[in-house]
């Protein structure tokens, strides 16, 4: 984790392959890093992945930075950027049949294969396409992800209030037996 980070949100599944997770936001106020409440979390369909790839329907294992969120809806107060714009809408139905509607009301974009500083909606991928991208914290739509972080509504827009760009805020996401090594 890079040591100039004072806030880690860290995302970890309870297996390689499982598609559910616990998201906890620590802070370090110089006295030593605090943790927030466990909020439940979901993941990419097929679990998590050191190797991403477009398409894998895993999650990206590592530790990337945040930087930028948006949304369907107004910014509730957010000190990152943030995009307002009416291009989040999403329909259709999840995986497991559950409505896609209103997961991307707000969104925090991780920075993995994306140029930090712009919109999530940003299509560049520094990398490659090959590698993915588009990897958000989102709102929970009930089911599995393509490879992003699905939190709880009132979690998201939590997490939103709290990051601080001045704290260098990261998230370390990936399965519980891969974080621990």
């Amino acid at each position: 984790m890079p040591t100039e980070s004072r806030q880690a949100l860290v995302v970890s599944g309870s297996g390689p392959d499982a598609s559910t997770a616990t998201a906890t936001l620590y802070r370090d106020d110089g006295e030593g890093w605090r943790a927030g409440p466990a909020w439940p979390a979901r993941n990419g369909r097929r679990g998590w992945t050191t190797d991403h790839r477009e398409g894998d329907l895993r999650s990206p294992v590592g530790v990337f930075t945040l930087s930028d969120a948006g949304g369907r809806l107004p910014d509730p107060g957010s000190r990152l950027g943030y995009d307002r714009s009416d291009a989040f809408t999403v329909d259709g139905t999840g995986f497991e049949g559950e409505p896609l509607a209103g997961s991307f009301d707000h969104v925090i974009a991780i920075d993995y294969n994306r140029v930090p500083g712009t919109s999530p909606l940003d299509r560049r991928r520094p990398r490659g396409g090959r590698y993915g991208g588009g990897i958000w914290l989102h709102v929970d739509h009930g089911g599995p992800t393509h490879g992003c972080v699905g939190l709880r509504p009132e979690h998201l827009r939590e997490l939103l209030l709290a990051l601080d760009p001045a704290r260098r805020p990261v998230v370390v996401m990936g399965d519980a037996e891969t974080l621990a090594q």
